[in-house]
């Protein structure tokens, strides 16, 4: 068990994420029945971002705030909120414990954009470091009080997606990942949003983010739910992975509707990652057309979407994430992104913490 750990400064984090495809999922893109479609009327907006990877500039955004700038101009929109991510631990990249990236969090809120960090208990590149039941006992405590203190230090809102992907086991954190249990998940869950309480950080907007399961192979999400006390907004990660070819609606759907129906009804949701492959004979452009249709008609209290833009993959399945795979699936995106619906770069003065849905009025 780890004790007075101390926090590293590290000059550079530019590889320290943990990308959402670093393991298998295997057996979970079969296809399921679709929500029953029933209209919505969209008096509100949408905030929507991305996770950008190193294709543009070298580095990912926003190591490189160039890279977000490349992406912006190529979709001719700013965006909302940015992805990017952290484990506890990263010896090369980090010199030991993760700080706090204040720089890059200034960076990112001067450009007008939400910083939608995705913290981990992990080490570099998805290593296991400890258990969630040796997190709720307290083994990170140090360099968690260290982290929540310096987040509190910063001041401004942001949403923090915890230990994301919980269901799976791809993740050390997972449950059946190293004897984790959805109890021993939800413990740890609220050991560390203590944490952050007790040193005062409330601009901190708690995100809870399983996988999407259409297919009903992962862990029972109702266990894994740590509370509304706990929880500020719900979240789901998913992609068109092309075996087989899956819609947004089949692939997102069936979970959309138990969390916003009997485990999390009053929560906003947040789709925290999704991304289509060009695999097979279908057209990406099209299933990116299809995800905004459905985002539109289909997802009520979806009020936030990030695409995974990214030329990564470590399991063997596809790497062609990102919307640059061809001028037709650059338009259809860009076409999508471009209605009114979805908010663009005006939070360089947001001060309202948990972070609400947006609505397009003065903050």
């Amino acid at each position: 068990m780890l004790v007075a750990l101390t926090v590293a400064v590290s000059a550079s984090l530019a590889g320290a994420r943990i990308g959402a495809t670093a393991a298998p999922r295997v057996g979970r893109r079969l296809a399921v029945r679709p929500p029953t479609r029933r209209a919505v009327v969209r008096t509100r907006r949408s905030y929507w971002g991305a996770w950008i990877g190193s294709q543009f500039t070298g580095a990912e955004a926003p190591f490189d705030m160039n890279a977000l700038s490349d992406f912006e101009k190529l979709v001719g929109k700013q965006l909302s909120t940015l992805n990017w991510s952290s484990p506890a631990y990263d010896g090369p990249d980090c010199g030991g414990y993760c700080r706090f990236q204040k720089e890059e969090f200034n960076a990112v809120r001067a450009a007008g954009v939400i910083p939608f960090f995705s913290w981990s208990t992990a080490g570099a590149g998805g290593s296991p470091l400890v258990t969630d039941a040796q997190v709720a006992a307290g083994a990170l405590d140090g360099y968690i009080t260290a982290w929540a203190r310096a987040a509190k230090a910063w001041g401004h809102p942001f949403f923090l997606r915890f230990d994301w992907e919980m269901n799976g086991s791809w993740f050390p954190w997972g449950v059946g990942r190293h004897g984790n249990t959805a109890a021993d998940y939800v413990a740890m869950w609220r050991h560390v949003h203590d944490i952050f309480t007790s040193v005062g950080a409330t601009n901190v907007t708690w995100v809870w983010c399983p996988d999407a399961d259409p297919t009903d192979s992962f862990a029972n999400l109702a266990t894994l739910y740590p509370g509304n006390r706990y929880v500020d907004w719900t979240c789901l990660d998913g992609y068109n992975e092309g075996r087989p070819w899956t819609s947004f609606a089949r692939e997102f759907g069936s979970t959309y509707e138990k969390i916003t129906g009997p485990i999390a009804p009053s929560k906003p949701v947040f789709i925290g990652e999704v991304a289509s492959t060009t695999r097979g004979s279908r057209s990406k452009a099209r299933w990116i057309i299809g995800m905004f249709g459905d985002l539109a008609t289909r997802f009520a209290q979806v009020r936030g979407v990030q695409w995974f833009d990214q030329y990564e993959s470590t399991d063997g399945g596809p790497a062609d994430w990102p919307i640059e795979t061809s001028t037709a699936d650059e338009a259809a995106f860009a076409n999508g992104i471009r209605d009114g619906y979805y908010e663009s770069n005006d939070y360089a003065s947001l001060r309202t913490s948990p972070i609400p849905v947006p609505t397009g009025l003065a903050r």
